[in-house]
């Protein structure tokens, strides 16, 4: 019997971390379209990897903003073209998962343009909703 218990827990906790390895790739492959998305230079698709509600918080420089349609509207004010956009990096420094559907990520990002190059570091914090991982508030400085 006690052997029997040992293999079930040894069974539950192989699951758990198999779970946590898809869920922390599932992230990263968000953030890479993401990335991706922005250097084509397409916000929409982009904002994609956020969760499309009034729930919404992003936190930049000028302060919060909260849904999705006016993360958008901004996004689009302040980066109006491709040549604007640039060319946007990641470095992800930490995910971790906080629950089964919700998850942290601390990292840094660097934008390269013709003129000028810009760099920060972010928060984000997920959900994952309808089994896809969304960022549900971005602080980035």
């Amino acid at each position: 019997m006690k052997k029997l218990v040992t293999f079930l827990l040894f069974v539950i906790a192989f699951n758990a971390n198999a779970q946590k390895i898809t869920d922390k790739k599932a992230i990263l492959n968000l953030l890479e379209q993401q990335r991706s998305d922005w250097n084509k230079g397409d916000v929409e698709a982009y904002m994609q990897g956020y969760l499309k509600s009034d729930c919404l918080l992003f936190v930049g420089k000028n302060g919060p903003t909260y849904g999705w349609q006016k993360t958008l509207e901004n996004y689009k004010k302040g980066y109006p073209d491709k040549s604007s956009m640039g060319f946007l990096t990641f470095g992800i420094r930490k995910i971790d998962l906080l629950t089964k559907d919700t998850a942290f990520v601390l990292g840094s990002w660097h934008l390269k343009r013709e003129k000028d190059e810009l760099k920060g570091y972010f928060t984000l914090l997920l959900k994952k909703v309808n089994g896809n991982w969304k960022v549900i508030v971005d602080h980035s400085s």
